[in-house]
């Protein structure tokens, strides 16, 4: 079975208003801080996944848990002392 492509798919494919804007790269720019400490957070729970976890594994938990808080905390101030500045 052959598909068909309408010629529109093929040439809106590339548009550049599907690409992210300055924006919007700017933004995940800023978030990079929490999406890194969610993302060790993250790995710090996969390591355990298939066994107890040990002290070491509690206490690597417990570290990114609080990355992850102090992460978003300094997101939140650090937005909101943007928008403040520029108002």
């Amino acid at each position: 079975m052959d598909h068909i492509v309408t010629v529109q798919d093929a040439v809106t494919a590339f548009e550049p208003w599907l690409e992210p804007t300055d924006a919007e790269l700017d933004a995940i720019d800023a978030e990079m801080p929490v999406i890194r400490a969610e993302m060790e957070l993250l790995d710090a729970h996969i390591i355990v996944i298939d066994r107890t976890p040990c002290e070491l594994d509690e206490r690597r938990i417990r570290r990114a848990r609080r990355r992850v808080l102090a992460a978003h905390r300094d997101h939140v101030n650090g937005v909101s002392g943007q928008t403040g500045g520029a108002a």
